[in-house]
């Protein structure tokens, strides 16, 4: 007894000496990652900690006129343009998850399975990734013109389709622009799926061929099982991307007709720049975080349930 009672004084110092001797062997890699941590406080935890301090605050431009508390979430909540825009950003999830989410898989499967010009193939689908956002948007809006001489109005026509409105139509507007961004876009996820069909062992599927299995059941049982991580992961990130949406709307609809096309991240833009409510501007932003945040967390949940079952 009288030994283990020495030897508690003893035990905190033994602690504290090989704290500091893994501090004094260690320092060189700590001191690596000090400018990297740095670089993120400054322009990422600095920015979104003053950022979430600034929308409980009644401003004047960018300035802080007055701590307001929740009141600057209760005016954007309780605005009609926010709950339009809510039900906007929802259909673009929908329509980007119909349009643009089957299609990189189905090109990455085509591209592995090529034996001549895959590398072109390659290419050709990244391409569109390269060209700026606000540039590719000015060529889509010139492709979308409305009147009877417009380039896709012109295609459709020698087929008998009388010539649609796009971009000027509510109906169509958010189709319209969800078909430009997963044109720009699915280029670089395609290439994700294609390095994860790369590494899949392809002893699986001479095996199923040795079964007699024939490829929609090859695609089915060996191809999604094999990259369904890499699924769920675009699945979260094209749904944070969406919900983040700005530069396509700004440019071909500025969120019309009539806040047809208004998103979230459009809505923020305009409370800060156009009403220079930055108050506002950050509460929306603070307020799109939470559903993502949420969001996110219940997919988790979701998968993990999965996974055990």
């Amino acid at each position: 007894m009288s030994a283990n009672i020495s030897m508690q004084p003893y035990a905190p110092k033994k602690r504290k000496a090989k704290f500091i001797m893994y501090w004094i062997k260690e320092w060189s890699s700590w001191l690596l990652i000090v400018p990297t941590l740095l670089f993120f406080f400054f322009f990422s935890w600095q920015p979104l900690l003053s950022g979430i301090w600034l929308s409980f605050f009644k401003t004047k431009g960018f300035k802080a006129d007055g701590f307001v508390g929740f009141q600057n979430y209760i005016d954007v909540i309780q605005n009609s343009v926010f709950q339009q825009t809510l039900i906007n950003t929802f259909m673009y999830v929908i329509w980007s998850l119909v349009i643009g989410f089957v299609i990189p898989i189905v090109v990455a499967v085509i591209i592995n399975e090529m034996r001549q010009w895959n590398s072109w193939f390659r290419f050709s689908v990244y391409f569109p990734s390269l060209i700026p956002g606000i540039a590719a948007s000015l060529l889509w809006a010139f492709l979308f013109e409305p009147s009877e001489n417009g380039v896709i109005n012109m295609l459709i026509g020698k087929i008998g389709i009388h010539p649609l409105q796009w971009l000027q139509d509510p109906h169509l507007t958010i189709v319209t622009i969800v078909l430009t961004i997963t044109w720009r876009s699915f280029g670089a996820t395609t290439l994700l799926y294609l390095a994860s069909l790369q590494g899949v062992n392809s002893e699986l599927y001479e095996a199923a061929s040795i079964d007699g299995a024939d490829i929609w059941r090859k695609f089915r049982n060996i191809t999604i099982p094999q990259i369904a991580p890499l699924i769920g992961l675009t699945l979260i990130l094209q749904i944070s991307g969406v919900f983040q949406i700005f530069n396509e709307p700004l440019v071909l609809t500025e969120g019309g007709p009539n806040n047809a096309s208004m998103t979230l991240q459009l809505q923020s833009y305009f409370y800060a720049f156009r009403y220079f409510e930055a108050g506002h501007s950050v509460a929306l932003g603070v307020v799109t975080f939470v559903i993502l945040m949420v969001m996110t967390i219940y997919y988790f949940r979701i998968q993990k349930k999965w996974d055990r079952e």
